[in-house]
């Protein structure tokens, strides 16, 4: 050895102080080499692997699965194992600690230096006391949560995939064994106010925090107002097949909604802003970057379509199924779910009608559209079936009386009823 180096955990961007510990890669006594991940934590944005800058033995681990660290506090700390060639000096000055999370280390332009094939490192053979500790392999993220949310140990499992890859089923199989044996719950340990025994107690993530904050200074800060409408969306149902081909599926009901939604939103700009309170003035866009919220294993997120309002209803189609994809994989960036400028929520999708939603701050509306069933309804004068939807409106009051707001609902619920002619004018 020739002393040892204590990475801190590294500015993570975005304004984040703070990542929680997901699971840890390496124990104490493992060898490392330089850019091999180490842990993988959780911020408000997203989940990261973060690589080691140093080649050695792991001495300590500062902080256990589950413990949140501020940025620039000690994460891991490692024993450097003396070089046995220059050429191991050169990388390891390669690794000199200032890491990008997801990055790796940075490489020196025009240095000539040649790195290793990364997960490779050259350490003295009279190093008895290391030991080298297979980490599973497991490429999706998806995979790794649930694991983690059903607290399965990757390093338990042998994997069924190509060179032992870990795989969906494999977890799902860990995760059938526990059901099947379950664990004897210590009945002797019941809350002291309601005398019932706790089932599990789950620790708040950084990324719930953050959902947490943004929504309780919304009911915090925002006077609200909800307003709704029933629509008869049977025509813009046949729109959306009139554009159906053999060959071309054409754009989906979101993204005819949403390119309804952005055209309203220049009608009636006020409800695409945001309250400036230190300034005391109400802030209008010149444009839409329109928020969708999604559903996915790590909660409600929202990322959102830049520039919405430049985008045909197809290439709305495409960017929201870009956006989708990147949430089920946890790969958004920081900027896509911080960036919009009002909410359109679908959550018609989980067969509900109506929901009192909460504003997305600092935004100061929210457009919700129910589920799209068969009801009766009168059509000139007579009782038929048709398509019934709900539209519901929440809005920050301090922007705008009803009737924008109002006025709002019903261009939108406009074009759901008589899509071909709004469509016309876009």
């Amino acid at each position: 050895m020739s002393g040892t180096q204590t990475f801190l955990l590294p500015d993570l961007g975005e304004g984040l102080t703070e990542a929680e510990i997901v699971r840890w890669l390496v124990e104490v006594g493992d060898v490392v080499a330089v850019d091999a991940p180490i842990a993988e934590v959780e911020t408000a944005k997203s989940i990261v692997e973060v690589p080691s800058p140093y080649a050695g033995v792991v001495a300590e681990l500062h902080g256990p699965a589950g413990s949140t660290i501020d940025v620039g506090k000690p994460l891991i700390t490692i024993g450097v194992i003396a070089p046995a060639a220059e050429t191991y000096r050169e990388e390891e000055k390669a690794g000199s600690g200032n890491v990008l999370i997801g990055y790796g280390t940075p490489e020196s332009a025009g240095s000539g230096r040649r790195r290793r094939p990364r997960g490779t490192a050259v350490v003295q053979p009279v190093v008895e006391k290391a030991t080298v500790r297979t980490v599973p392999l497991v490429i999706s993220p998806l995979v790794r949560r649930l694991a983690k949310d059903a607290q399965v140990d990757l390093h338990m499992l042998d994997g069924s995939g190509a060179g032992g890859l870990i795989i969906r089923r494999d977890v799902e199989a860990a995760i059938s064994a526990k059901t099947e044996n379950p664990l004897v719950v210590d009945e002797t340990t019941a809350d002291s106010r309601t005398g019932l025994v706790e089932l599990r107690r789950i620790p708040i993530s950084g990324f719930r925090k953050a959902v947490a904050t943004t929504l309780s200074r919304s009911r915090r800060e925002i006077p609200e107002a909800t307003t709704w409408v029933d629509v008869d969306a049977t025509a813009l149902l046949e729109a959306r097949e009139s554009l159906r081909t053999a060959t071309d599926p054409g754009p989906g009901l979101l993204a005819l909604m949403a390119r309804f939604v952005t055209a309203g939103l220049k009608k009636y700009p006020e409800l695409n802003g945001f309250v400036d309170t230190e300034r005391e003035e109400l802030v209008q866009y010149d444009g839409v970057n329109l928020g969708l919220a999604a559903q996915t294993e790590r909660g409600l997120v929202v990322p959102a379509v830049v520039d919405a309002h430049l985008l045909t209803a197809r290439q709305l189609d495409a960017e929201i199924r870009r956006l989708t994809a990147s949430a089920r994989d946890g790969k958004l960036t920081a900027h896509e779910l911080a960036c919009g400028s009002f909410t359109l929520n679908n959550y018609g999708s989980f067969g509900v009608d109506g929901s009192a939603a909460i504003i997305n701050h600092p935004q100061v509306a929210i457009l919700g559209v129910g589920r799209i069933i068969d009801r009766p309804w009168v059509v000139d004068g007579e009782l038929a079936i048709r398509k019934l939807t709900q539209l519901s409106l929440v809005f920050d009051h301090r922007v705008c009386d009803g009737g924008t707001a109002a006025g709002f609902l019903r261009f939108v619920a406009d074009a759901f009823e008589s899509p071909t002619s709004i469509l016309a004018d876009l």
